[in-house]
Parts: structure tokens; sequence; C-alpha cells
């Protein structure tokens, strides 16, 4: 194991910023792979991200790697030495050893004798929002790149270590959030009959949008509508409530499903306020397409993988969570791959999830084979 990669990950980790924020993170980054004599180092890209150019030659195909800067608002549970010194911030989901990961191929990638070609390493900003990869693709600091793969992991909590699960088509779900907000009459509690209160609208609307779910992950039409927050009126007992607000996460497997799930939500919401004389509004955010894996790119993970002696799960299932490389997806060749985290690790965004450290050269040797399989032809 590369002490000097493991100590750069416990720094992340000790330094953890938001969505938007990743400002000293980035710093970090870029003055660890100062060291490794990159050709170039582009700043500030879709915000606080970083490409790490290494170019071989004028022609040739370029080759980007993308890992994500951004923590999460959630109290650190563990008290080892490098725990989260920002209250209330802590790297759960493992972007400190994706970090690493890429980083550490600059002490590779410094002494590389390609005969052609160019890599991107990709620090990408904002992911957990799903604001980030877009903003960055949009970019014309990125647009310049104009990468002909990229390629990203996800540690997988749950599944073996070093195991590398990968498939064409969606890796990962659509997946959206919404708030919709009633409001109705206030009027005194003793009077309801003189307002519009907008409690008995919230239980139907609740149950309908209910009837939407397609919990089966294996099927086309998997469909899942999650409350999140559900909050009616306030903690006054002579007000009969006037206001209401609902929140849910939605997600689905294709793009038009998405569509339709979403048209199926307004026209309920507008009827269940027409049948209660309400008014709504609704708003969607946090919108991460689906990551719709490429076939040749996948096949080279596959025969990487093979290569470096990594177990594939066969057949894995698609992911339900949201992750923002679907942008990527959308405009580049490119696939995302999980990296087996353990089957006793804690599971993403949970308190006490800390990235295991035994991971950075599995991920790395994964990202070199295939930097070597492109560029080595």
């Amino acid at each position: 194991m590369n002490e000097t990669l493991v100590q750069l990950r416990k720094e992340l980790h000790k330094h953890p910023e938001l969505s938007g924020d990743e400002h000293a993170t980035a710093k970090r980054i870029t003055e660890f792979v100062k060291g490794f004599n990159p050709t170039d180092i582009i700043s500030n890209v879709g915000g606080a991200g970083v490409a790490v150019v290494y170019e071989y030659g004028n022609d040739g195909p370029t080759v980007l790697i993308r890992c994500e800067l951004d923590a999460l608002p959630i109290v650190e549970e563990n008290t080892f030495k490098h725990q989260s010194k920002n209250s209330g911030v802590s790297h759960k989901c493992g972007h400190d050893g994706h970090m690493t990961i890429v980083a550490g191929l600059s002490i590779w990638l410094t002494n590389a004798t390609f005969k052609k070609g160019k890599v991107v390493l990709l620090f990408q900003p904002a992911e957990e929002t799903g604001k980030g990869a877009v903003k960055v693709i949009e970019d014309t600091k990125f647009t310049t790149l104009n990468p002909d793969y990229v390629f990203a992991l996800h540690n997988l909590p749950g599944f073996k270590k070093h195991t590398i699960s990968v498939k064409s088509g969606y890796f990962s779900a659509t997946v959206q959030s919404i708030s919709i907000k009633l409001k109705g009459k206030k009027a005194h509690a003793s009077e309801p009959e003189s307002g519009i209160n907008p409690a008995l609208a919230v239980a139907e609307l609740i149950q309908i949008l209910s009837s939407f779910v397609q919990p089966n992950a294996q099927r086309k039409d998997f469909a899942l509508v999650t409350p999140i927050y559900i909050n009616l009126g306030e903690k006054n007992y002579g007000i009969s409530a006037e206001e209401a607000e609902l929140h849910y996460t939605i997600r689905t497997w294709s793009g038009e499903l998405m569509t339709e799930l979403e048209d199926n939500i307004k026209k309920a919401t507008n009827d269940i306020a027409d049948k209660h004389l309400l008014v709504f509004d609704m708003e969607w955010f946090e919108f991460f397409p689906a990551s719709n894996n490429n076939e040749e790119c996948v096949a080279l993970v596959e025969k990487v993988a093979k290569q470096q002696n990594l177990e594939l799960v066969e057949n894995p299932n698609s992911l339900k969570f949201g992750e923002d490389f679907g942008w990527f997806s959308q405009r580049y060749k490119s696939t995302i791959f999980g990296l087996g985290a353990g089957e006793n690790q804690p599971a993403l965004h949970h308190s006490n999830y800390d990235f295991p450290d035994d991971l950075i050269d599995s991920g790395i040797r994964m990202f070199k084979g295939l930097i070597e399989e492109i560029l080595g032809k």
C-alpha cells in the first residue's frame, strides 16, 4: 500500500467541503499533482473543478478519468484520527478515496512513455447535488479537451472487496427531487369550515403518489416515489392549517419513463388541488440522468479486470442511486463501474462510513489498465 496516497486520502477526509464549495479540496489536489509534472493543470472548471492533463503526442485518443470533489452534510460518527474537522460535513460517499485513486495515477503518468494521445484526470465538483457534471461539460475550458473515452468508478459497500461490477446500458438510475406546496385558507380551529385546510388533499396525494411505485428493479418500468419530507400547518392549536408542503425523490431507469412519471404526478397534484380548492406550486430539482454505459467501454473494463485478476460480478443489477456521471454518458463514449468495498462495510451516506484504503491500489490498477489498452495500442 502506498503510504503517500493513504496520507493524502486521510487529509482529504479530514477537510471535507460541501458541493459548490470545494476550493480548498481542489487546492490540495493541485498541490499534490504538481509534483508529478503534468503538461497542464486547468483550474476552476465548472466551479472548483480541476483538470490535470498529460500529453504524449498531438494525435491519438484522449482518455479522461473522472472523480468527485464534494462531501456530504452529515455529522461523522467515527472517532479515528482522520475524522472530519469540519462540523456537520464529512466524506460519507468515498469521494476522498476516489480522488486519491485518480490523483495517484499522476505518479505513474509522469513516467509513462506512450507514443500518442492524452490523459485527463478530472476532479469534478458538486456531484452530490447533480449540478457539477453538467456545469463542467458546458465550460469552454472542458470542451476544448474533447475526450474520446470517459471512465469513472464508485466504491460499493455490500460487495466483496476489489470485485468489479460493470454492465452495458443503465448502471445507475435517473433521479430527481420534487417539492409540492399546497395553499388553502387560514381559519380558526373551531370553525374550519370558514377556511380551506389542505390536510385531506395531502392524505389523498400521498395515497395516489404511492400508486405510481413499481419497486421491482428488474423491470423496465421500475419506479420509486419516496416521501422525504411532509409538513402541514403550524403548532398553533387555535388555527386550522392553511399550507402544506411535500418533498419526494423519484427514480426510474429511462428518461422516457421519468417524463411519464412527472406527467402523472403533475396531473394528480392538479386534480387534487382543484378538488379541494387549493393553489399549488411544484418545483423540480437535483436531477441526475441515468449513467448509460457504452458497450465498447464496458468490454474494456471487463478485459482489464481479468488482466488484473480482479473478480467480475456476473450480471450485476443496475444501481438505484443517482450519479451525475450520466451527463458524461449522454455526450461521450463512457462507462462507470463499481469497485467492491466489502460485504460488511457501512453503507454509503451512513454516518460511520469510511473509505477502505486498500481499495486505492485496485482502483489505480483498473484505470492504469484502461489507459494502457487505449493509448498503448
